[in-house]
């Protein structure tokens, strides 16, 4: 191979496409993401929840098909801060719930306890 294959084997990928450099979805924001991929997969109570429910929907004799994004549109905005609290409660291992209560047990008592020392206490061992 000569330098001119190697570097045009360089400046392709895998399946012959140029590689960005700067390509827009690094340099997109987060206010910026306009698609969405929710993978129900491993779900399947709530992917049958939302299927029943886009059935039920969609029985009408008349209108456009509704969507899993028309139901997201509707949704979204009726979610309360409380809601939203829920969510991120949801969102954390067992381990982020201790560290949390640590952090709020150091800043509330203006102490540094490590994590250890702080299970001793509260476990009372």
């Amino acid at each position: 191979m000569n330098e001119e294959n190697i570097k045009e084997i360089n400046e392709f990928g895998k399946k012959g496409r140029k590689k960005r450099e700067n390509s827009q979805e690094e340099v997109m924001s987060e206010d910026q993401q306009y698609k969405f991929f929710v993978d129900l997969r491993h779900d399947k109570e709530v992917l049958e929840q939302i299927l029943k429910m886009l059935k039920d929907v969609n029985n009408k004799p008349y209108g456009k098909e509704i969507t899993f994004k028309d139901l997201a549109v509707y949704a979204v905005p009726k979610l309360l801060p409380k809601d939203l609290e829920k969510i991120q409660e949801g969102s954390l291992n067992e381990m982020e719930r201790v560290q949390r209560l640590l952090d709020e047990h150091n800043e509330k008592n203006k102490t540094k306890l490590s994590l250890g020392e702080f299970l001793v206490k509260k476990l009372n061992i």
